[in-house]
């Protein structure tokens, strides 16, 4: 991953996208990757049981941010 906006940042954006902290782990980012696979599905997890379904919420903001993260990660800073 040479820079934000890379061919690399893109697939790991998209890897991301398909599921969230699989990005960070295709850069080599185990604890963000780890961090927010834990997040985000829990976050769904508990949309899933209908009583909190709220917690969706929380679940489409985090997956969101782990696909930003890995879009604009830069690894010189």
């Amino acid at each position: 991953m040479s820079h934000q906006g890379s061919g690399g940042n893109v697939i790991a954006a998209i890897c991301s996208l398909i599921y969230p902290g699989l990005g960070q782990l295709v850069q080599g980012r185990l604890l963000p990757a780890l961090l927010f696979f834990l997040v985000c599905t829990i976050n769904y997890a508990l949309a899933a049981t209908g009583i909190l379904f709220f917690m969706i919420i929380f679940a489409l903001i985090f997956h969101l941010w782990a696909i930003i993260n890995a879009a604009k990660y830069n690894p010189n800073n």
